[in-house]
Protein backbone atom coordinates (compact mmCIF):
# COMPACT_ATOMS: atom_id res chain seq x y z
CA UNK A 1 0.00 0.00 0.00
CA UNK A 2 1.34 3.49 -0.82
CA UNK A 3 -1.32 5.65 0.78
CA UNK A 4 -3.65 4.91 3.67
CA UNK A 5 -7.27 6.13 3.74
CA UNK A 6 -8.08 8.29 6.75
CA UNK A 7 -10.00 5.48 8.46
CA UNK A 8 -7.12 3.03 8.00
CA UNK A 9 -4.59 5.55 9.29
CA UNK A 10 -6.82 6.37 12.26
CA UNK A 11 -7.12 2.69 13.17
CA UNK A 12 -3.36 2.15 12.76
CA UNK A 13 -2.50 5.11 15.01
CA UNK A 14 -4.99 4.00 17.65
CA UNK A 15 -3.61 0.45 17.50
CA UNK A 16 -0.10 1.86 18.02
CA UNK A 17 -0.99 3.76 21.19
CA UNK A 18 0.10 0.88 23.47
CA UNK A 19 3.63 1.36 22.08
CA UNK A 20 3.48 5.07 22.95
CA UNK A 21 2.17 4.36 26.42
CA UNK A 22 4.87 1.78 27.06
CA UNK A 23 7.60 4.21 25.95
CA UNK A 24 6.26 6.97 28.18
CA UNK A 25 5.95 4.57 31.10
CA UNK A 26 9.39 2.95 30.79
CA UNK A 27 11.29 6.19 30.18
CA UNK A 28 9.40 7.91 32.99
CA UNK A 29 10.11 5.10 35.45
CA UNK A 30 13.78 4.76 34.55
CA UNK A 31 14.47 8.51 34.72
CA UNK A 32 12.34 9.23 37.79
CA UNK A 33 13.60 11.69 40.39
CA UNK A 34 12.35 12.47 43.90
CA UNK A 35 9.67 14.45 42.07
CA UNK A 36 8.91 14.02 38.40
CA UNK A 37 11.72 13.07 36.04
CA UNK A 38 15.27 14.36 35.61
CA UNK A 39 17.02 13.79 32.30
CA UNK A 40 20.11 15.98 32.50
CA UNK A 41 21.70 17.04 29.19
CA UNK A 42 24.53 14.63 28.39
CA UNK A 43 23.75 12.81 31.62
CA UNK A 44 22.58 9.25 32.38
CA UNK A 45 18.85 10.06 32.32
CA UNK A 46 19.00 11.55 28.84
CA UNK A 47 21.06 8.58 27.66
CA UNK A 48 18.53 6.15 29.15
CA UNK A 49 15.76 7.76 27.09
CA UNK A 50 17.92 7.57 23.94
CA UNK A 51 18.65 3.89 24.58
CA UNK A 52 14.98 2.99 25.02
CA UNK A 53 13.99 4.87 21.86
CA UNK A 54 16.81 3.18 19.95
CA UNK A 55 15.51 -0.21 21.01
CA UNK A 56 12.03 0.75 19.80
CA UNK A 57 13.56 1.76 16.46
CA UNK A 58 15.19 -1.63 16.10
CA UNK A 59 11.90 -3.36 16.89
CA UNK A 60 10.27 -1.41 14.05
CA UNK A 61 13.18 -2.21 11.71
CA UNK A 62 14.08 1.44 11.28
CA UNK A 63 17.47 2.66 10.15
CA UNK A 64 19.38 3.94 13.19
CA UNK A 65 22.08 6.61 13.20
CA UNK A 66 23.56 9.35 15.38
CA UNK A 67 25.67 12.44 14.88
CA UNK A 68 28.83 13.68 16.65
CA UNK A 69 26.66 15.54 19.17
CA UNK A 70 24.68 12.49 20.29
CA UNK A 71 21.39 13.19 18.54
CA UNK A 72 19.45 10.06 17.56
CA UNK A 73 17.99 9.46 14.07
CA UNK A 74 15.42 6.72 13.33
CA UNK A 75 14.49 6.49 9.63
CA UNK A 76 11.63 4.76 7.83
CA UNK A 77 12.73 4.42 4.16
CA UNK A 78 10.41 5.93 1.57
CA UNK A 79 9.82 5.22 -2.09
CA UNK A 80 12.05 8.05 -3.23
CA UNK A 81 15.19 7.63 -1.17
CA UNK A 82 16.99 10.47 -2.87
CA UNK A 83 14.06 12.87 -2.46
CA UNK A 84 14.03 15.42 0.39
CA UNK A 85 12.92 13.68 3.58
CA UNK A 86 10.64 14.68 6.41
CA UNK A 87 12.36 15.28 9.74
CA UNK A 88 10.23 14.82 12.87
CA UNK A 89 11.58 15.45 16.32
CA UNK A 90 11.84 17.07 19.71
CA UNK A 91 14.11 16.82 22.74
CA UNK A 92 14.57 13.93 25.15
CA UNK A 93 16.11 15.79 28.09
CA UNK A 94 14.07 17.49 30.83
CA UNK A 95 14.33 20.21 33.41
CA UNK A 96 15.26 19.04 36.93
CA UNK A 97 12.23 17.35 38.51
CA UNK A 98 10.20 18.08 35.40
CA UNK A 99 7.33 16.38 33.63
CA UNK A 100 7.60 13.28 31.47
CA UNK A 101 5.91 14.69 28.35
CA UNK A 102 7.83 17.93 27.71
CA UNK A 103 9.89 17.16 24.61
CA UNK A 104 9.55 13.40 24.87
CA UNK A 105 5.97 13.50 23.53
CA UNK A 106 7.27 14.75 20.17
CA UNK A 107 9.80 11.95 19.78
CA UNK A 108 7.32 9.30 20.89
CA UNK A 109 4.73 10.73 18.48
CA UNK A 110 7.22 10.38 15.63
CA UNK A 111 8.03 6.78 16.55
CA UNK A 112 4.33 5.99 16.97
CA UNK A 113 3.50 7.51 13.59
CA UNK A 114 6.13 5.31 11.94
CA UNK A 115 4.77 2.28 13.79
CA UNK A 116 1.29 3.10 12.43
CA UNK A 117 2.63 3.35 8.87
CA UNK A 118 4.38 -0.01 9.32
CA UNK A 119 1.15 -1.47 10.70
CA UNK A 120 -0.86 -0.55 7.59
CA UNK A 121 1.97 -1.50 5.20
CA UNK A 122 2.44 2.06 3.95
CA UNK A 123 5.59 3.08 2.14
CA UNK A 124 5.77 6.86 2.45
CA UNK A 125 6.61 9.05 -0.56
CA UNK A 126 9.99 9.96 0.95
CA UNK A 127 12.15 8.96 3.90
CA UNK A 128 10.82 9.96 7.31
CA UNK A 129 13.40 10.47 10.04
CA UNK A 130 12.54 10.84 13.72
CA UNK A 131 15.16 12.84 15.61
CA UNK A 132 15.69 12.51 19.36
CA UNK A 133 17.41 15.79 20.20
CA UNK A 134 19.88 16.30 23.03
CA UNK A 135 20.21 19.13 25.50
CA UNK A 136 17.35 21.49 24.64
CA UNK A 137 16.82 22.26 28.33
CA UNK A 138 20.44 23.23 29.01
CA UNK A 139 19.38 26.54 30.57
CA UNK A 140 17.85 24.69 33.52
CA UNK A 141 21.09 22.85 34.28
CA UNK A 142 23.90 25.15 33.14
CA UNK A 143 24.81 28.71 34.06
CA UNK A 144 27.16 31.02 32.22
CA UNK A 145 26.54 32.43 28.77
CA UNK A 146 24.75 30.17 26.30
CA UNK A 147 21.50 30.00 24.35
CA UNK A 148 20.47 26.42 25.17
CA UNK A 149 19.10 24.11 22.46
CA UNK A 150 22.52 22.51 22.09
CA UNK A 151 21.64 19.36 20.13
CA UNK A 152 19.61 21.08 17.43
CA UNK A 153 21.92 24.08 17.03
CA UNK A 154 24.99 21.86 16.88
CA UNK A 155 23.46 19.66 14.16
CA UNK A 156 22.33 22.74 12.21
CA UNK A 157 25.70 24.49 12.40
CA UNK A 158 24.26 27.30 14.54
CA UNK A 159 26.17 26.60 17.77
CA UNK A 160 29.23 28.81 18.41
CA UNK A 161 32.08 26.66 19.71
CA UNK A 162 32.68 29.21 22.48
CA UNK A 163 29.43 28.19 24.21
CA UNK A 164 30.97 24.81 24.96
CA UNK A 165 33.30 26.63 27.38
CA UNK A 166 30.99 29.41 28.58
CA UNK A 167 28.17 27.00 29.53
CA UNK A 168 29.01 25.69 33.01
CA UNK A 169 27.12 22.93 34.79
CA UNK A 170 25.55 24.36 37.96
CA UNK A 171 25.92 21.03 39.77
CA UNK A 172 29.48 20.04 38.84
CA UNK A 173 31.13 23.33 37.88
CA UNK A 174 32.41 21.70 34.70
CA UNK A 175 31.93 22.96 31.15
CA UNK A 176 29.56 21.65 28.52
CA UNK A 177 32.57 20.63 26.45
CA UNK A 178 33.75 18.34 29.25
CA UNK A 179 30.32 16.81 29.81
CA UNK A 180 29.73 16.26 26.09
CA UNK A 181 33.12 14.57 25.73
CA UNK A 182 32.60 12.43 28.85
CA UNK A 183 29.27 11.25 27.41
CA UNK A 184 31.17 9.83 24.42
CA UNK A 185 30.55 12.52 21.82
CA UNK A 186 32.75 14.90 19.84
CA UNK A 187 32.58 18.55 20.93
CA UNK A 188 35.41 19.32 18.51
CA UNK A 189 32.90 18.72 15.69
CA UNK A 190 30.97 21.85 16.69
CA UNK A 191 31.48 24.39 13.92
CA UNK A 192 33.77 22.11 11.95
CA UNK A 193 32.84 21.78 8.29
CA UNK A 194 29.33 21.78 6.86
CA UNK A 195 26.25 21.32 9.11
CA UNK A 196 25.11 17.77 9.78
CA UNK A 197 21.59 18.82 8.78
CA UNK A 198 20.90 21.20 5.89
CA UNK A 199 17.49 22.33 4.57
CA UNK A 200 18.14 21.23 0.99
CA UNK A 201 18.06 17.58 2.15
CA UNK A 202 14.68 17.83 3.87
CA UNK A 203 11.09 18.53 2.99
CA UNK A 204 10.66 20.17 6.36
CA UNK A 205 10.80 19.75 10.13
CA UNK A 206 7.69 18.85 12.16
CA UNK A 207 7.47 18.89 15.94
CA UNK A 208 4.62 17.72 18.16
CA UNK A 209 4.79 19.16 21.67
CA UNK A 210 2.55 19.56 24.68
CA UNK A 211 1.28 23.09 25.11
CA UNK A 212 3.10 24.47 28.12
CA UNK A 213 0.44 27.03 28.93
CA UNK A 214 -3.30 26.84 29.71
CA UNK A 215 -4.91 28.06 26.47
CA UNK A 216 -6.00 24.75 24.90
CA UNK A 217 -7.05 23.38 28.28
CA UNK A 218 -9.12 26.44 29.14
CA UNK A 219 -10.81 26.49 25.73
CA UNK A 220 -11.52 22.77 25.69
CA UNK A 221 -9.58 22.17 22.46
CA UNK A 222 -7.24 19.14 22.18
CA UNK A 223 -4.92 20.23 19.35
CA UNK A 224 -3.26 23.47 18.29
CA UNK A 225 -1.43 24.47 15.11
CA UNK A 226 1.40 26.82 16.04
CA UNK A 227 1.67 30.14 14.23
CA UNK A 228 4.99 31.36 15.62
CA UNK A 229 7.46 30.80 18.46
CA UNK A 230 8.25 33.81 20.58
CA UNK A 231 11.83 34.98 20.63
CA UNK A 232 13.58 35.82 23.89
CA UNK A 233 16.00 38.33 25.35
CA UNK A 234 17.40 36.99 28.61
CA UNK A 235 19.85 38.29 31.17
CA UNK A 236 20.83 35.25 33.21
CA UNK A 237 23.22 36.65 35.84
CA UNK A 238 22.08 40.13 36.92
CA UNK A 239 23.35 41.77 40.10
CA UNK A 240 22.54 44.91 42.03
CA UNK A 241 25.36 46.03 44.35
CA UNK A 242 24.65 48.37 47.24
CA UNK A 243 25.98 48.47 50.79
CA UNK A 244 25.23 46.32 53.85
CA UNK A 245 24.24 48.56 56.76
CA UNK A 246 22.13 48.46 59.93
CA UNK A 247 18.41 48.26 59.22
CA UNK A 248 17.42 50.50 62.12
CA UNK A 249 20.22 53.04 62.20
CA UNK A 250 20.50 54.18 58.58
CA UNK A 251 17.84 56.59 57.21
CA UNK A 252 16.30 56.18 53.76
CA UNK A 253 18.32 58.94 52.15
CA UNK A 254 21.64 57.32 53.09
CA UNK A 255 20.87 53.78 52.12
CA UNK A 256 22.19 51.83 49.14
CA UNK A 257 19.52 49.13 49.30
CA UNK A 258 20.01 46.52 46.59
CA UNK A 259 16.60 44.90 47.08
CA UNK A 260 14.60 48.13 46.97
CA UNK A 261 16.44 49.25 43.84
CA UNK A 262 15.84 45.93 42.11
CA UNK A 263 12.17 45.96 43.09
CA UNK A 264 11.83 49.39 41.47
CA UNK A 265 13.52 48.15 38.31
CA UNK A 266 11.22 45.13 38.11
CA UNK A 267 8.13 47.24 38.77
CA UNK A 268 8.99 49.68 35.98
CA UNK A 269 9.51 46.82 33.55
CA UNK A 270 6.19 45.30 34.64
CA UNK A 271 4.43 48.61 33.95
CA UNK A 272 5.96 48.70 30.47
CA UNK A 273 4.70 45.15 29.91
CA UNK A 274 1.18 46.39 30.70
CA UNK A 275 1.59 49.30 28.27
CA UNK A 276 2.79 47.04 25.45
CA UNK A 277 -0.14 44.66 25.95
CA UNK A 278 -2.65 47.52 26.12
CA UNK A 279 -1.34 48.76 22.76
CA UNK A 280 -1.93 45.33 21.19
CA UNK A 281 1.69 44.20 21.30
CA UNK A 282 2.98 40.74 22.16
CA UNK A 283 5.19 40.46 25.25
CA UNK A 284 5.68 38.35 28.36
CA UNK A 285 8.13 39.22 31.13
CA UNK A 286 9.44 37.09 34.00
CA UNK A 287 11.90 37.47 36.86
CA UNK A 288 12.50 33.78 37.48
CA UNK A 289 15.24 34.27 40.10
CA UNK A 290 15.51 37.00 42.73
CA UNK A 291 17.57 36.39 45.86
CA UNK A 292 20.03 37.76 48.39
CA UNK A 293 23.12 36.01 49.76
CA UNK A 294 21.98 33.52 52.39
CA UNK A 295 25.46 33.54 53.92
CA UNK A 296 25.35 37.27 54.61
CA UNK A 297 21.77 38.55 54.67
CA UNK A 298 19.84 39.01 57.90
CA UNK A 299 16.62 40.45 59.24
CA UNK A 300 18.47 43.46 60.63
CA UNK A 301 20.65 44.25 57.60
CA UNK A 302 19.99 46.53 54.69
CA UNK A 303 20.80 44.16 51.79
CA UNK A 304 23.97 45.10 49.97
CA UNK A 305 23.51 42.71 47.05
CA UNK A 306 20.66 41.16 45.11
CA UNK A 307 20.88 38.71 42.23
CA UNK A 308 18.13 38.18 39.65
CA UNK A 309 17.27 37.24 36.08
CA UNK A 310 15.32 38.97 33.32
CA UNK A 311 13.38 37.06 30.67
CA UNK A 312 11.55 38.96 27.90
CA UNK A 313 9.67 37.02 25.21
CA UNK A 314 7.83 38.31 22.15
CA UNK A 315 6.90 37.48 18.57
CA UNK A 316 8.39 40.90 17.71
CA UNK A 317 12.15 41.31 17.46
CA UNK A 318 11.67 45.08 17.77
CA UNK A 319 9.83 44.65 21.08
CA UNK A 320 12.62 42.46 22.45
CA UNK A 321 15.21 45.06 21.49
CA UNK A 322 13.16 47.87 23.03
CA UNK A 323 12.79 45.99 26.34
CA UNK A 324 16.51 45.29 26.52
CA UNK A 325 17.30 48.98 25.90
CA UNK A 326 14.71 50.03 28.50
CA UNK A 327 16.11 47.65 31.14
CA UNK A 328 19.60 49.05 30.63
CA UNK A 329 18.39 52.67 30.84
CA UNK A 330 16.30 52.01 33.94
CA UNK A 331 19.27 50.29 35.59
CA UNK A 332 21.41 53.39 35.03
CA UNK A 333 18.74 55.84 36.21
CA UNK A 334 17.60 53.87 39.27
CA UNK A 335 21.17 53.00 40.17
CA UNK A 336 22.20 56.65 40.20
CA UNK A 337 19.19 57.74 42.23
CA UNK A 338 19.34 54.90 44.78
CA UNK A 339 23.15 54.86 45.11
CA UNK A 340 23.60 51.30 43.81
CA UNK A 341 25.22 49.72 40.79
CA UNK A 342 23.45 47.31 38.44
CA UNK A 343 25.31 44.69 36.46
CA UNK A 344 22.86 43.18 33.99
CA UNK A 345 25.55 41.34 32.08
CA UNK A 346 25.13 40.05 28.57
CA UNK A 347 21.66 39.44 27.15
CA UNK A 348 21.25 36.23 25.17
CA UNK A 349 18.84 36.86 22.30
CA UNK A 350 16.79 34.27 20.44
CA UNK A 351 14.95 35.69 17.46
CA UNK A 352 11.23 34.93 16.97
CA UNK A 353 10.43 32.16 14.50
CA UNK A 354 7.35 32.20 12.28
CA UNK A 355 6.16 28.73 11.31
CA UNK A 356 5.94 27.90 7.59
CA UNK A 357 2.61 29.09 6.17
CA UNK A 358 2.27 26.19 3.73
CA UNK A 359 2.82 23.57 6.42
CA UNK A 360 0.39 25.36 8.72
CA UNK A 361 -2.27 25.40 6.00
CA UNK A 362 -1.81 21.70 5.34
CA UNK A 363 -2.03 20.87 9.05
CA UNK A 364 -5.24 22.86 9.34
CA UNK A 365 -6.58 20.98 6.31
CA UNK A 366 -5.72 17.66 7.94
CA UNK A 367 -7.33 18.62 11.24
CA UNK A 368 -10.54 19.52 9.41
CA UNK A 369 -10.43 16.31 7.37
CA UNK A 370 -10.15 14.18 10.53
CA UNK A 371 -12.70 16.24 12.45
CA UNK A 372 -10.12 17.13 15.11
CA UNK A 373 -11.12 20.17 17.20
CA UNK A 374 -8.24 22.61 16.82
CA UNK A 375 -7.14 26.24 16.88
CA UNK A 376 -4.18 28.29 15.75
CA UNK A 377 -1.96 29.34 18.64
CA UNK A 378 1.34 31.11 19.29
CA UNK A 379 4.01 29.37 21.35
CA UNK A 380 5.27 31.32 24.33
CA UNK A 381 7.95 28.74 25.06
CA UNK A 382 11.02 28.11 22.94
CA UNK A 383 11.37 24.87 20.97
CA UNK A 384 13.86 23.17 18.68
CA UNK A 385 11.54 24.08 15.79
CA UNK A 386 12.70 27.68 16.06
CA UNK A 387 16.29 26.62 15.40
CA UNK A 388 15.23 24.71 12.30
CA UNK A 389 13.27 27.73 11.08
CA UNK A 390 16.29 29.97 11.64
CA UNK A 391 18.44 27.51 9.68
CA UNK A 392 16.15 27.80 6.64
CA UNK A 393 13.96 24.71 7.17
CA UNK A 394 10.24 24.77 6.56
CA UNK A 395 9.13 24.20 10.15
CA UNK A 396 5.77 23.54 11.75
CA UNK A 397 4.45 22.50 15.15
CA UNK A 398 1.45 20.64 16.54
CA UNK A 399 0.44 21.38 20.13
CA UNK A 400 -1.38 18.85 22.30
CA UNK A 401 -3.51 19.95 25.25
CA UNK A 402 -1.84 19.52 28.62
CA UNK A 403 -3.10 20.23 32.15
CA UNK A 404 -1.16 21.75 35.05
CA UNK A 405 1.42 23.61 32.98
CA UNK A 406 4.88 22.29 32.26
CA UNK A 407 8.40 22.17 33.70
CA UNK A 408 6.85 20.49 36.72
CA UNK A 409 5.98 16.87 37.65
CA UNK A 410 2.25 17.43 37.18
CA UNK A 411 2.09 17.60 33.37
CA UNK A 412 -1.09 15.78 32.42
CA UNK A 413 -1.42 15.09 28.72
CA UNK A 414 -4.32 12.78 27.94
CA UNK A 415 -3.36 9.86 25.70
CA UNK A 416 -6.54 10.39 23.65
CA UNK A 417 -5.41 13.94 22.84
CA UNK A 418 -1.95 12.62 22.03
CA UNK A 419 -3.52 10.13 19.61
CA UNK A 420 -5.31 12.98 17.80
CA UNK A 421 -2.05 14.91 17.44
CA UNK A 422 -0.18 11.82 16.30
CA UNK A 423 -2.88 11.05 13.75
CA UNK A 424 -2.50 14.54 12.29
CA UNK A 425 1.28 14.14 12.25
CA UNK A 426 1.12 10.78 10.48
CA UNK A 427 -1.28 12.18 7.87
CA UNK A 428 1.03 15.12 7.23
CA UNK A 429 3.97 12.81 6.68
CA UNK A 430 2.05 10.94 3.97
CA UNK A 431 1.28 13.93 1.77
CA UNK A 432 2.68 13.51 -1.75
CA UNK A 433 2.81 17.20 -2.65
CA UNK A 434 4.79 19.98 -1.06
CA UNK A 435 2.71 21.79 1.53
Amino acid sequence: MTMAPKSVLTDAVNASMPLAESLFREIGEKTAAAAGVSREPYGPGEQTAIDILTRAGRTLDLEIASDPFGNLYLTLPGRGRSAPAWLVGSHVDSVPSGGNYDGLAGVVAGVTALAALRRCNVVPPCDITVMGIRSEELSSWYGGHHDGHIGSRAALGLLPAGELESAVNSRTGRTLREHMRDAGFDPAAVGRGSPHLSPDRFKGYLELHIEQGPVLENRGIPVGVVTAIRGAARARSCRCLGAYTHSGAVPHEYRSDAVMATVELVRELDLEWERVRAAGGDLVFTVGKFFTDAGVHALTKVPGEAQFTLDFRSQSAATLKAMKVLAERLARDIGARRRVGFELGQFSVQQPAVMDSGCRSRLLEGARAFGIPHMEIASGAGHDAQDFAHAGFRAAMIFVRNSHGSHNPDEAMDIADFALGTRLLAWMLMQEQES
